[in-house]
Parts: C-alpha cells; structure tokens; sequence
C-alpha cells in the first residue's frame, strides 16, 4: 500500500498502532515531516522521499478543528504545506480526531497557521492583522519556529469563526509572502471520531461535497 502520513500527536499514535500490527514492510511510506519520518523508520517502516509521479492510496492525519462539511484546520505540528501536498495526491485521506476538535464552524477552538516566508513575516502579520485577524507569531524558547521547509508560522485567530473556509484561504493565499493555509476544505474523505469509552464515529464526505 502506498501510504502518506501526516504530522502531530495524532499522526503518530496512528503509525505506533499499524506498526503493533505488524507487516510495516507492506507499506510504501512518504511522510510530511523529519519527525513523522524519523518515527516511522525507527518502527520499522520504509520511508522515501516524495517522487515526481507520486500518488497514494491512503493518507492518514489528524486536525485541529473538523466541521460537519468535513472542513479542517490543520498545522498545529507545523507541517501544513506537506500535509495539504500529500493529501492532494491520496486517494482517500482519513483524519483521525477526539471530539474535541469538532467545530460548526473553523476558527472557533484553534487558530489558523499560515505559514510565511521569514523575510516577509513582519509585513504579512501587519497585513492580516489589518483584515480583522489576531495574529501571533509561533516562538520556540524565544525564537520563531521554523518549519521543515524553513518558514516561520502565524497563528491566526479570526474576528467571528469562518463562515466560508474556502474563500477566508484565498483572501489569506493572495497576500505576497504567504506559502500556504491551514484551512483545508475538499480533502478529508472520511472523519473518524473516537471516544474515551471506545466508541467510534465514522463520518464519510457527501457525496454532493467536492473533491
């Protein structure tokens, strides 16, 4: 199976609980982030770097937030342009969440990353801040956090929760200096939601919703 893991607490239980059921060499790997691959290969499945004509049969993920439309915002590990590149290319993406993260709407529990590139950062957070945007700059012991590709984050708290995700993604996008949003609308195939008692709440993408 060709297989694209994604990044955060989440992902990682995922890749420990399909390593406990043994036969990780059956797994094609691409994972979204130095830290998700380190885990996978010291669990012992074979992870490479992403190829030209990739496309994958699974990809499995966490989320921040998820809206019944099965809109999400992602990138509390950091990794959000990966993730939103490997989901792009998988034919199913399954995001495994508590329902915790279960929102009417994004922007209600979490911020929005938006991940920006260093030089431009300090005109980026003014501008968005400007268009109603609480923004705070991700810091690790003082210093920006830097992703795998070597950008900086804002985390972004809206004025009112997002009523139009897709729209809210183009406005940020549009801005000179910004790489990539944390809002992923049309990718989430399936939502699975478990429990503390072990129940488990499968929520599949309408069919009417768009790819």
């Amino acid at each position: 199976m060709r297989l694209a893991l994604g990044t955060g607490s989440t992902a990682a239980e995922a890749v420990r609980a399909l390593a406990a059921l043994g036969a990780t060499g059956s797994y094609d790997c691409v994972a979204s982030s130095r830290a998700t691959e380190e885990l996978a290969g010291s669990l012992g499945f074979s992870v490479r770097p992403l190829r030209a004509d990739d496309a994958f049969d699974l990809m499995l993920d966490g989320a921040d937030e998820v809206t019944p439309a099965l809109e999400l915002t992602k990138g509390g590990g950091g990794a959000l342009l990966r993730e939103k590149l490997l989901a792009g290319l998988s034919r199913e993406v399954v995001i495994l969440v508590d329902p915790s993260k279960l929102v009417s709407h994004l922007g209600s529990r979490a911020p929005i990353p938006v991940e920006v590139v260093p030089f431009a950062r300090p005109v980026v957070a003014h501008r968005l801040a400007a268009a109603g945007y609480r923004v705070t700059p991700r810091e690790v012991d003082g210093r920006p956090y830097l992703t795998d590709n070597g950008n900086e984050l804002l985390d972004l708290v809206p004025g009112r929760p997002i009523e139009d995700p897709a729209a809210a993604a183009a406005t940020l996008r549009a801005t000179t200096g910004v790489v990539e949003i944390g809002i992923f609308v049309g990718l989430a195939t399936r939502v699975v939601v478990g429990y503390a008692d072990g129940r488990v709440d499968d929520r599949p993408r309408a069919a009417s919703t768009p790819a």
